[in-house]
This record gives structure tokens, sequence and C-alpha cells, in this order.
């Protein structure tokens, strides 16, 4: 037999309070104290209720949606923080809407106009196709995540203390030449701070030093034929030295020591690897990869909670915006495996 939907005024019985103050408890508990709260909790389990979560959004317009964007799959590291971010509905009861984008503003703003038709209350955004000051015009609380962040709130790892941490690795692995390849990276990124960290650190030990900014492509295939070319390169150019490599992230980390495995059968003695991201692909390859860990669930926590943080706000009877973005800064922690031993 169906059970008889609990209502409003069942539960107002029960507790012998009004339906306002029942409808209090839902929509703005804080306003009773924690005793009346209590007692209306207990009921709820006594009477066994279940919420129509359809009635809630259309009475209160709170969906407890979130819209993310991310820019691919292909790349572990996203793959990994989109997992992580999902992972923290336990913790904040949010659910949310992906999108992936594909460097396509048109499409990217296409899935924007989506997020909003469903009454989103925020967005977390890892793509880096649409401007933050963009992003702000849609007014809606907005966290980026390693992105130019200008004019929205963002988390980003200290790019420049990794790369410090990655160069002096290479260093004490005793090699010749530090290598970092990684795509143009514009100023305002923070990944830039991984460029700038490691030339840094080499001009300060006097580190003979190379910096290769080349696009590697957006698939597996393509990063493969490009690495192979630049690992000839590098070859002819280094044919007696030792050779540290700094990969801008796990992913081409792990494609460039497939390639080196492939072609001698092991990683030779006079290469060493590090990556960036710690995504699971650096611990899971062949040979198990040094990285510069990002620490992917504190990041997705403090993005959270800053993204919380300003739907709280908004829902306010008189909210007060923020003066200017709140940009976290999470410190990365250097993971040292077998490819610079």
């Amino acid at each position: 037999m169906n059970k008889k939907n609990v209502t409003f005024d069942d539960i107002a019985k029960y507790t012998g309070f009004s339906k306002t103050t029942v409808s209090r408890y839902f929509n703005n508990p804080d306003s009773l104290t924690l005793k009346n709260q209590q007692i209306i909790a207990d009921a709820l389990a006594a009477l066994d209720y279940k919420e129509n979560k359809v009635a809630r959004i259309l009475a209160n317009g709170n969906t407890e949606f979130i819209g993310v964007i991310v820019p691919n799959l292909y790349l572990h590291y996203y793959s990994e923080m989109l997992n992580r971010i999902l992972s923290t509905y336990e913790e904040y009861g949010y659910k949310f809407l992906v999108f992936v984008g594909d460097e396509n503003k048109n499409i990217e703003r296409q899935y924007i106009s989506e997020l909003l038709a469903y009454k989103i209350e925020g967005m977390i955004i890892l793509s880096h196709t649409i401007s933050s000051k963009e992003l702000a015009s849609y007014n809606i609380p907005i966290v980026t995540i390693e992105r130019e962040d200008e004019y929205v709130c963002s988390v980003n790892t200290d790019n420049y203390m990794g790369a410090v941490q990655a160069a002096s690795l290479l260093v004490k692995s005793g090699c010749d030449i530090l290598i970092h390849i990684n795509s143009p990276v514009p100023e305002n990124v923070p990944a830039y701070g991984r460029i700038k960290g490691f030339e840094d650190i080499c001009s300060e030990r006097n580190v003979v030093h190379n910096v290769i900014l080349t696009q590697l492509g957006n698939t597996f295939e393509e990063n493969k034929e490009k690495l192979t070319q630049l690992v000839d390169e590098i070859e002819d150019k280094y044919p007696n030295k030792k050779k540290g490599i700094f990969m801008s992230n796990d992913t081409h980390a792990n494609i460039l020591l497939n390639i080196l495995i492939r072609k001698y059968g092991t990683l030779p003695d006079n290469y060493s690897i590090v990556g960036f991201d710690n995504s699971p692909i650096s611990s899971e390859a062949v040979i198990p990869i040094s990285t510069v860990g990002q620490q992917s669930e504190l990041i997705a926590d403090e993005a959270m909670k800053l993204l919380v943080m300003q739907m709280n706000e908004r829902k306010k009877r008189k909210p007060v915006p923020l003066k200017e973005p709140i940009h976290k800064i999470v410190t990365p922690i250097l993971i040292r495996r077998e490819t610079t031993m």
C-alpha cells in the first residue's frame, strides 16, 4: 500500500508548533532555537518524512545545484579534480551539473546558459576559455581553480613553490642540464609560476637549463608524436649529459617515461623526470614518477568552502557582496619516487 505523504500540517500537529514554525525549520533553521530544531528533527524521523525536493525548490528557489566546467577529462589532473569536487556532496549536500569544455568560447557560453536555466546556485570553473571578467558578469557565486582569476574568487596551488621543489630535486639528483617542458602560459595564469619558479632556481644555482614552451596537442597520439620529437632533439643537443626533465603535468610525464622505456627498455640512468599534479597516473606508472602534489582533495574542499560562503551570503535578507575576490593558495607537496633515484 502507498504511504500517505507527510505534510507540514502533519508535522505541526505532531509537534504542537505552527506550520509557519515548521516552514522556518526548512528554510531558515537558524531562526529557531536548537531545542525546537531538535523537536522538529525528531518528529521528521518519527513520521518517516520524505522531503519533496521539487516543492522546496519552487518554494524558496534554492536548487542545491552547482555547475562545473572542466576543459577536458584527458589530462588526469582534471578527472582527479572532478572526482574530488563530486565527493564533497557528503559534507556539503550540493549536487553538480558538469560540462566538459572544448576551448570554444561560444560553446562554453551555451553551457553556462544551460546551467543558469537550471537555477544553479554557484559555479566552479576549471576551464581557461572564458575570462574571469566575463564570468563575474553573470552575477552568480563563482570559484575558479588553477586559471586566470582577477575578477572572481579562486583556489590555486602555489605553482612557483612547486617548480622550485621540482628543480631542486633534479639538481640533487645530479643532473647536468635541467629542462622544463610546458605550453606557452600567459603570466596571469597560475601555472606560469611553474615556468618562473624553474627559471629562478636554475639561475640562482647557476644550473644550465632550457625552457621548452610548445603545444603538445590535445590527444595521446599528438602528445606522443610531439614528445618523441622533443626527446630526439634533446638527445642530439645534450648527448653526454644527465638530463633532468620537469614536465608541466603527470599525464605528459608518463608519456615521456613510456617513450624512453620503449626506446631503451627502461628509464636510462642519464634521465630524471619530475611531473606535476600527483594524479593517480604518477604512482601507477610502470616506473612510479616523482611529482609535485597539488593536494587535490584540499583544493576541492577549499573551493567548496569559498563557494558555499558566497552562496549562503546571497540567501540572506540583506546580503553583503564581497569587496574584492578572495584568492586562496594551497601549498604543494613534493613526492619523490623512482624517476629521480
